[in-house]
This record gives C-alpha cells, sequence and structure tokens, in this order.
C-alpha cells in the first residue's frame, strides 16, 4: 500500500509571497523524506543553478483525499543546506527558542475575501451591494455569501487535526473570517499557513477565489486584517506586563519596524477609518478598535488576560508577524522582571 503526500511550500513571490504544493507517493508507513523543486518558477532560484530542497517540518492528515493521506508543511533550503532567504520560519524559530520560558501564546484572526471571478462574491454585476451594516455575523441569502465554502472549509481544518477555535461573516459581502489559537508562535504560524492552504484549496472545488488582499474593495468598505492576539505567562496573570506588554509596541522605532513587516498595502487598510488607527500613529486603549493595539475589556476588568494588535494585514505572513511581537514584548517583559 501506498499513500499521498502533499508536500506545502511558501514560495518567494513579492511582495506577498504564494503557497504551492505538489504530490509525493510514498510507501505506507515511509517517513517523509526531504523533496526537490524548481525554484526558477516559484521566484526562489535562477535557471542556471534552479534546485531548492523542502523540508518536511509539520503534517497532518489530508481532509481532501481522506485515508491515511497527508499534507505535508516545508521549510525551503538551499542545496548547500542553509535556509533559503524566504524561509520566514528559520527566523523565527531562535526567537521562540529563546524566549519559550516566558511561554508566549498567539490567536490569529485570519480575514479573507472570496471572488467570483473580478468581483467579491455577492456584488452585483452592476453596481455595488447595500452598505456594510448587516453582513457581519449576518443570516440571509440577502447578506451572506459563500456559507456553504465556509462550512467546508471548518470542517476541513477540523479533519486536519488543526487548532481552529472559530469562524464568523465579516463586515462586507463574501468577506469571512476563521481564527487558529491560542498555540506557541510555531505551532499558530504552521497551522495558519495549512488553513489557508486548505482554504484555497476547498474554494477551488466550489468555483470560487479566496484572497487575502488588504483592501479587496476600494471605497467605503472595511479591509481585511490578521488581529494578532498575544500573551505571555506573567501576561495571563497579572495587568502590569499587559501595559509593559503594549508600551513596548509603542516604544521609539517600534510601530515603523512591525508595520512595514505586517503586509502589503498596509496604508490602504489602516487608515484610522473603518475600525483601524492610521499606520503611522501608534496608540493603545481598553476596548478600542481605533487603537493599535486592543486591550480587551474583559482584561481590564480581571487585571490579567491578553492584548490584540489590530494591524496586521490578511496578507501578513505568521512567521514574522509572531518572530515581531515575541521579539519586542517578550524582551521588554524580561528587561522588566529584572528590575
Amino acid at each position: 500500500m501506498s499513500y499521498k503526500a502533499e508536500y506545502i511550500w511558501i514560495d518567494g513571490t513579492q511582495p506577498t509571497a504564494k503557497l504551492r504544493s505538489k504530490t509525493k507517493i510514498l510507501a505506507d508507513g515511509a517517513a517523509l523524506p526531504d523533496w526537490g523543486f524548481d525554484g526558477s518558477s516559484t521566484n526562489q532560484a535562477e535557471g542556471h543553478a534552479s534546485d531548492r530542497v523542502l523540508k518536511p517540518v509539520y503534517s497532518c492528515p489530508d481532509p481532501i483525499r481522506g485515508g491515511d493521506h497527508k499534507l505535508v508543511l516545508c521549510e525551503v533550503y538551499n542545496t548547500d543546506g542553509t535556509p533559503h532567504e524566504s524561509n520566514t520560519r528559520a527566523l523565527l524559530r531562535p526567537i521562540a527558542e529563546q524566549f519559550a520560558g516566558q511561554e508566549p501564546i498567539f490567536g490569529i484572526e485570519q480575514e479573507y475575501t472570496f471572488f467570483d471571478g473580478s468581483r467579491p462574491l455577492g456584488f452585483p454585476e452592476n453596481g455595488f451591494p447595500a452598505p456594510q451594516g448587516g453582513y457581519y455575523c449576518g443570516v440571509g441569502a440577502d447578506e451572506i455569501f459563500g456559507r456553504e465554502v465556509v462550512e467546508k472549509h471548518l470542517d476541513n481544518c477540523l479533519a486536519a487535526g488543526l487548532g481552529i477555535s472559530g469562524i464568523n461573516a465579516e463586515v462586507m459581502p463574501g468577506q469571512w473570517e476563521f481564527q487558529v489559537g491560542p498555540l506557541s508562535p510555531l505551532e499558530v504560524s504552521d497551522q495558519l499557513w495549512v488553513a489557508r492552504w486548505l482554504l484555497y484549496r476547498t474554494a477551488e472545488d466550489f468555483g470560487i477565489s479566496a484572497t487575502l488582499d488588504a483592501k479587496p474593495a476600494k471605497g467605503d468598505w472595511n479591509g481585511a486584517g490578521a488581529h494578532t492576539n498575544f500573551s505571555t505567562k506573567a501576561m495571563r496573570e497579572g495587568y502590569d506586563p499587559i501595559i509593559t506588554a503594549c508600551e513596548s509596541l509603542g516604544a521609539e522605532g517600534k510601530p515603523l519596524e512591525h508595520v512595514k513587516e505586517y503586509g502589503f498595502g498596509i496604508e490602504s487598510r489602516l487608515t484610522g477609518l473603518h475600525e483601524t488607527a492610521p499606520w503611522n500613529e501608534y496608540s493603545y486603549g481598553v476596548s478600542n478598535r481605533g487603537a493599535s493595539v486592543r486591550i480587551p475589556w474583559q482584561v481590564e476588568i480581571d487585571k490579567k488576560g491578553y492584548i490584540e494588535d489590530r494591524r496586521p494585514n490578511a496578507n501578513v505572513d505568521p512567521y514574522v508577524v509572531t518572530r515581531l511581537i515575541v521579539n519586542t514584548c517578550c524582551a521588554a517583559l524580561e528587561k522588566a522582571d529584572q528590575v
């Protein structure tokens, strides 16, 4: 007997990387080997030296094919054994290890938009739909579009064993969200990438596409984000570390350092309107969805919990956003603990 292993990786496309995958047939019980691919076709090599290497780092059941088949997420390496420059997971690993003692965990809210051809799903062929307002967490065929795809995607993620914690319709027709976590930095990032692959693959069977574009429809519509919820053990036990984390994200130079890595097109989404703070200003506040970082109301009441960085785009690389937040906040918490 044999099984199908779908090798998945993140390519080198700029400014936003794409997911790629191909299938390897393996003998039943066989370990997952490294595998080569043509990097000149994925913006990761030139034709005269095109070989690149896929190294499996995370696998789960394949809910599309069923049976014993697997989805296999890989890091991309050069043939000399070094991580490829597009391999952002390799940059996260040492930071996650350095601050593992603080037990950082993340929950990422992945917004996305379905498209039917060149139009967001639910947009009429001529003109525009009713203004946003009734679509968020709505019900009914006049306000909700693509639910059958969303439900199938959720089932696929659960069958794959991913840490999906919820779904909801968002503020624009055809716009939805799923949440991954709470999980450690590497776990949440790996599983979010696999969940994204499953989103694209599931929608493919329905003849529609899904995009993580930060501003999929111009005009008076919300953009699409990846609100990133974060805590450490100290934050889950007390309020002072919550404030320390918020202040650290606003320290000199930090806001721009983060925002420029929070996904392409961030200026079009973080305008100060549509529940966002301006991309070039930093703020935090309790229950404030117009702030860069929100402290949930229950956290202030309980005097412990987590914070939500509302700045990351839907198209953000989770390996990058988790690395930046862990490196900034955990370093500040470590310093505060030493005072």
